[in-house]
């Protein structure tokens, strides 16, 4: 069975962690990334669309695949005007949903996070909870929304003590067990595992919380060495 995939975020750390593990897979023949920029990427599997995200609608018709990951998502400190970071983390998410919807798109994978509630008085959480449910709305038969703790893992960009920080996180996640392991930081490439694992084995839930996350992606590596 040939498989076509879409991939919203492919620049970004874990979203390029899927694209490298559908390149590797032999169920998917054409994976389609849609960004503002070109990857440079050359690979017979992959077809850019070099688009405006926040008209992603205007591609309905290019819109279409077996299953869609979207990978996007932002921070404070990259977006700190609130209009623009709630197009990035709402607008083009529920787009990517709607228009799943639209083309019969039967799965779709979007990257949340830990703490995310419509009702929330912080900023952050509210808007992955509003876009959660938006997307939830959509009825679209295998929708999975992930919500990982803290991500870590090798970035493009090099950062002020990143060795540090990433050793840190792993000292603090020793001392969170019981009911705090939920909040033990996880690596990208355990989401992107989890994702196509979702992907290709479906699961009976749309939410999977962090915890929950690393064990699909660490029954992946077992049953796909």
């Amino acid at each position: 069975m040939s498989k076509t995939a879409i991939i919203l975020g492919s620049s970004g750390l874990t979203g390029g962690l899927v694209l490298e593990k559908l390149l590797k897979d032999d169920r998917y023949t054409e994976i389609k990334l849609f960004s503002r920029s070109a990857s440079q990427l050359n690979h017979p599997k992959v077809k850019e669309h070099i688009i405006d995200l926040f008209e992603l609608e205007k591609s309905a018709d290019l819109f279409m695949a077996d299953e869609v990951y979207c990978c996007i998502g932002t921070t404070k400190k990259k977006t700190p005007n609130k209009e623009v970071y709630h197009q990035i983390d709402y607008g083009i998410p529920v787009a990517a949903a709607k228009l799943c919807a639209l083309n019969s798109i039967n799965t779709y994978l979007v990257v949340s996070a830990m703490g995310a509630k419509k009702t929330s008085s912080i900023f952050y959480n509210r808007t992955k909870g509003e876009m959660e449910e938006a997307v939830l709305e959509q009825k679209i038969k295998n929708t999975f929304i992930l919500r990982p703790a803290l991500i870590t893992g090798d970035r493009n960009e090099k950062r002020a003590g990143e060795q540090f920080f990433a050793g840190m996180f792993s000292f603090f996640n020793l001392l969170l067990f019981g009911p705090l392991k939920k909040y033990r930081s996880i690596k990208a490439e355990r989401i992107a595992e989890a994702m196509v694992r979702l992907a290709n084995r479906p699961v009976d839930k749309s939410i999977i919380e962090s915890g929950e996350i690393q064990l699909i992606a660490d029954e992946e590596s077992s049953t796909n060495p």
